[in-house]
């Protein structure tokens, strides 16, 4: 597929290569799976994977990539449907990343999805909306996609704790200029009300970008998987 139709069909990201490190997934025991930011690539947020990875091994990276580097091409917070088929084909994107690992045989309850900025909202939807135990989900400088969010729109219609306790981490700066800290928390009550056990840090100042306190409380999520 062209990376310069980055929106064309309606699986745009669907012929995009799955980038691999760490671990060979058929001889892993957990997996990170890693989905970068606008602009970005899989190889730079696989570089950050091997940042926060076990040194003892065991840990496949697994990061799929956005034709163009772009998964959507509005602000997430603009109606679901302008940022379609972009929106879903990333989804599908992750969904069948998650599932590269599972297929391996790594249960889901070892497996950490992880996102920075467009990443991270795709990440924080995907858990969401495939609500289940997971060894972790970690949601960088970013929140659950949509114009605005309603916990009933992810919760009825699935069981109660249906995320089990998995844990999940959401980190931002408090005047980061593409995600509003409301978004945050509204992202941290809906996970909160699927039943994951969630902690928040919200940072003075910092901008948009990932911190020191971030990569090791990764680090710490991503060694607990094994």
């Amino acid at each position: 597929m062209s990376r310069g139709t980055p929106h064309a069909g309606d699986d745009p990201h669907g012929d995009e290569e799955l980038v691999t490190a760490g671990t060979p997934v058929d001889e892993a025991d957990a997996a990170l799976v890693l989905v970068h930011g606008r602009g970005a690539t899989a190889r730079s947020i696989v570089g950050f994977g091997e940042e926060v990875s076990p040194t003892a091994g065991g840990v496949a990276l697994l990061a799929p990539q956005a034709a163009a580097n772009t998964w959507y091409p509005n602000s997430f917070l603009a109606p679901v449907a302008d940022n379609e088929p972009g929106r879903s084909s990333g989804l599908r994107a992750v969904a069948n990343t998650v599932g590269t690992a599972t297929d391996a045989g790594i249960a889901p309850e070892h497996v950490l999805v992880a996102g920075f900025s467009q990443g991270a909202c795709l990440a924080s939807e995907f858990v969401a909306r495939h609500p289940r135990e997971y060894g972790g989900l970690a949601v960088l400088s970013g929140g659950l996609i949509g114009e605005s969010i309603d916990v009933d729109d992810y919760t009825s219609d699935v069981a109660d704790d249906a995320l089990a306790g998995t844990p999940a981490f959401l980190g931002c700066s408090d005047v980061d200029p593409h995600i509003p800290e409301e978004r945050v928390h509204g992202t941290a009550a809906v996970l909160e009300a699927l039943g994951g056990d969630v902690e928040t840090r919200i940072y003075e100042g910092m901008g948009h970008g990932i911190n020191a306190d971030e990569t090791e409380h990764v680090s710490s999520m991503a060694a607990d998987l094994l």
